[in-house]
C-alpha cells in the first residue's frame, strides 16, 4: 500500500535527569538539573509515520510544516532513515517553531512536560503549500491519514480547501483523527474516542468522563450514518468499537501483565486501520489488527512506541481478551438465576446446559482455604526482593510506588505458575533497577524465598487441623466438597489443577481428605516448568476425551483457568468468594473473574444443589 500523513508533525523529546543532579550555579545559588541521557523519538503525525514506517508499506509521504530549527532537522532526519518521502514537509522560517513534547524523567516518574511550538501561526504560503501537496498525494495514493492534536494549528481556510478536496475525491480512502476539529470534516472515515464520539453528536462530555456503553453504541451508529463510512472509536483498555453498513461490532481489550506506558498508542491503531483499510480489510478486521498492534506498543516503555509485523503476529497468537469490563466494573448491572446467587454474565440462551462430561477445578481459593493469605506472603517477597539493601530505608514515595506495581501484578497474575510469576518479578526487578544485576536471582531462587515463607503457614495449619483443633470447614470454601460429590453423583470426571507445586497439592488434598474424589487426576507445578500449565491440562483433557464446548467445565477464583476455559468454548465457572471467611462474595475477585472470561459467578458452593440443576438444565 501507499499511504500519505497529513498532520501536526512533532518530535518527543526524553530528558533522563541523574538524581544526584547537576552543580550549583555561580549565579543563582540553584542546583541545576543533570540529564544522564537524552533522546528524540518522533511524535504525533511523525510517530505515525514511525509506525507506517515499521509496518513497511510500499511508499510513505508526509505533508505538514517544521520550523527552521535543529529539533525539524532532526525530525526530517529521521523521516529520511525510515525512507519516508519528506518533500512535502515545508520549512517555515518565521512564526514556527517546531512543535515538540519535552519529557523529563526522574527515576521512571515523569516530571512536567515542556512545550514547543503551541503557539505557531502558519502563514497563508504554508498552507497553500500544504493543500497543494495533499492534492497531489490524493492522487496518487492508497490512503490518505488526515492527524490533528495541536489546539489552533488549522484554520477556516485550511479547513475549507482541505473539504474541497475530500468532496473532491470522495472514494478516496480518507481516516481523519482530530482532537479540535473534528466535527468540521465530511467525506472521511473516522477514528475518535468515546468522549469526542459524544461531543459529535451533541452531548456535552468532558475528556475525563466516563460514557456508557449504551451510549457509545448509538453514537458510533448515528455517526456511521452521517457519513455512510466507517467509524472505529478506540476504548482504552476495553477494546475499540466499529460501525459500518454490517452494524456494530465489540473488539475486546487485551489483558497485559506488564507495565504500560499508552503514549503512542492512537498513532499506532490508526497506521494499522489505514493501510488494512487500504488493503481492502473489512473494518471490524482492521479494529481486531489494529487492537493487537496498540497492545505491543502500550508494553514498550519511555518511547512514543512502534510496532512491527513479528510482534503482531507473537502476540495475536494466543491473546487474553477482557471480558464485559462495563459489567465487571458496575455490581448493579448483575443479574442472576432466579432464586439463586448464580450471576449469569450472558444470557442463558447463549450456553447449552446438561452437557457437562468432564469438570476441571482449581485448588487455593476455589476448594481450599489453607493457603489464605499467600498474596500478603507474596507481596512482602516480591517487596523485599526488588527494593534489596533498600527495603528497610526507602523513603515512602518509592516503598508504595513498588507496592502498587506487585500489587496489580499479583491481581493480574493469580492463577498461574508461581515460578512463572517469579519470572514476572525478576522482570519487574530489572524496571526498578534497585538491586544490582549481579545479586539478582533466578526464578527458583525467589520461588524457593517464598514457598519457605508461605509453608510456615501452611504447616502450621496442617498440623492444628491433624491435632483436631481445627476441621474441614475451616480449610474449604463453603459448600465446596459437597459439590465435588454432587458433580461425581452425576457421573462427570473430576480433576485439580493447580498452579501451587504438585507433591503440596497432593499432600494437602490427601491431609483433607478430598483427594480421591478427583478421578481425572490432580496436576499442580513441576520443578520442569514448561511440563505444567493450566492450559495443559485443559488441551490434553478435551482431546484424550475428544470434548467439544459445553462438555467441560472449568470452576476456579483466577483469571488464568477463564481465559484458558473461554479459548476453547468451555463453560467457565468463577467462584468469587470471600477467603476469610470462606464464603460470601469478594467484589474484587468477582471484577477479575467477569473481565477474565467467566460465563457464571458465585460467591461459593452453598447453593450446590441449585447449582448443580442450573448447569445440568434442570433449573
Amino acid at each position: 500500500m501507499t499511504v500519505a500523513v497529513c498532520g501536526d508533525f512533532c518530535i518527543d523529546a526524553y530528558w533522563l535527569l541523574d538524581p544526584r543532579g547537576g552543580e550549583v550555579s555561580v549565579e543563582t545559588g540553584q542546583r541545576a538539573n543533570a540529564v544522564n541521557k537524552h533522546y528524540y523519538s518522533l511524535g504525533g503525525a511523525s510517530n505515525i509515520v514511525a509506525n507506517l514506517a515499521a509496518l513497511k508499506p510500499s511508499a510513505i509521504k508526509a505533508i505538514g510544516v517544521i520550523g527552521n530549527d535543529i529539533l525539524g532537522r532532526e525530525l526530517v532526519r529521521q523521516f529520511n532513515e525510515l525512507h519516508v518521502d519528506a518533500s512535502g514537509m515545508v520549512i517555515q522560517k518565521e512564526n514556527f517553531d517546531t512543535v515538540a513534547f519535552g519529557k523529563p524523567y526522574l527515576e521512571t516518574n515523569e516530571k512536567p512536560r515542556m512545550d514547543f511550538g503551541f503557539f505557531n501561526k502558519r502563514s497563508n504560503e504554508t498552507d497553500s503549500t500544504i493543500l497543494s501537496h495533499l492534492r497531489k498525494a490524493m492522487q496518487t495514493v492508497d490512503v490518505v491519514i488526515l492527524n490533528q492534536q495541536v489546539p489552533g494549528s488549522l484554520n477556516n481556510t485550511v479547513i475549507a480547501g482541505m473539504n474541497k478536496l475530500l468532496n473532491e475525491f470522495k472514494d478516496k480512502i480518507v481516516l481523519l483523527d482530530s482532537r479540535h476539529y473534528g466535527d468540521q470534516f465530511a467525506n472521511v472515515y473516522r477514528k475518535t474516542n468515546a468522549v469526542e464520539a459524544a461531543q459529535l453528536n451533541g452531548v456535552k462530555a468532558d475528556h475525563d468522563d466516563v460514557i456508557p456503553i449504551d451510549s457509545t453504541k448509538q453514537h458510533v451508529q448515528e455517526l456511521y450514518k452521517k457519513s455512510g463510512k466507517a467509524v472505529f472509536i478506540t476504548r482504552g483498555p476495553r477494546g475499540i468499537m466499529v460501525a459500518d453498513r454490517d452494524g456494530v461490532h465489540e473488539i475486546p481489550g487485551i489483558q497485559l501483565m506488564k507495565k504500560l506506558d499508552t503514549v503512542g498508542c492512537g498513532d499506532t491503531t490508526l497506521s494499522m486501520l489505514a493501510l488494512c483499510m487500504a488493503a481492502n480489510v473489512s473494518p471490524a478486521e482492521a479494529a481486531m489488527m489494529a487492537n493487537y498492534s496498540a497492545a505491543v506498543t502500550a508494553q514498550k516503555l519511555f518511547q512514543t512506541g512502534t510496532v512491527n509485523r513479528d510482534e503482531i503476529l507473537a502476540l495475536a497468537k494466543d491473546p487474553d481478551y477482557v471480558y464485559l469490563p462495563e459489567l465487571a466494573d458496575d455490581q448493579r448491572k448483575a443479574q442472576y438465576v432466579s432464586g439463586t446467587d448464580t450471576e449469569l454474565c450472558y444470557p442463558v440462551e447463549r450456553f447449552t446446559l446438561g452437557r457437562i462430561k468432564h469438570a476441571v477445578f482449581d485448588y487455593d481459593g476455589t476448594i481450599s482455604t489453607l493457603r489464605q493469605g499467600w498474596e500478603e506472603i507474596m507481596e512482602l517477597v516480591m517487596i523485599k526482593a526488588i527494593l534489596g539493601e533498600q527495603y528497610a530505608t526507602a523513603d515512602e514515595t518509592l516503598y508504595h510506588r513498588v507496592r502498587h506495581r506487585v500489587c496489580e501484578y499479583i491481581d493480574k497474575s493469580t492463577g498461574i505458575e508461581t515460578v512463572k510469576q517469579m519470572e514476572g518479578l525478576i522482570e519487574i526487578i530489572h524496571e526498578f533497577g534497585i538491586v544490582p544485576k549481579n545479586e539478582i536471582l533466578d526464578k527458583w531462587g525467589y520461588k524457593e524465598i517464598y514457598n519457605d515463607a508461605l509453608m510456615l503457614m501452611v504447616n502450621d495449619r496442617t498440623s492444628r487441623f491433624k491435632r483436631g483443633e481445627l476441621n474441614l470447614q475451616d480449610f474449604t470454601v463453603k459448600g465446596s466438597v459437597e459439590f465435588l460429590k454432587a458433580l461425581r453423583g452425576r457421573g462427570v470426571t473430576l480433576y485439580l489443577a493447580s498452579g501451587t507445586d504438585y507433591e503440596d497439592v497432593l499432600t494437602e488434598a490427601k491431609v483433607l481428605g478430598y483427594s480421591d474424589m478427583f478421578n481425572g487426576g490432580i496436576y499442580g507445578s513441576v520443578k520442569d516448568a514448561p511440563k505444567f500449565s493450566k492450559k495443559m491440562v485443559i488441551e490434553k483433557i478435551m482431546t484424550q476425551n475428544k470434548l467439544s464446548g459445553s462438555e467441560l467445565l472449568v470452576i476456579g477464583d483466577g483469571p488464568v483457568e477463564m481465559r484458558e476455559s473461554r479459548k476453547r468454548d468451555g463453560l467457565a465457572l468463577g467462584i468469587a468468594s470471600d477467603e476469610v471467611r470462606r464464603y460470601g462474595l469478594n467484589s474484587d475477585k468477582r471484577a477479575r473473574l467477569i473481565k477474565a472470561g467467566a460465563h457464571f459467578v458465585v460467591p461459593d458452593f452453598s447453593q450446590a444443589d441449585q447449582l448443580g440443576r442450573f448447569l445440568f438444565g434442570q433449573l
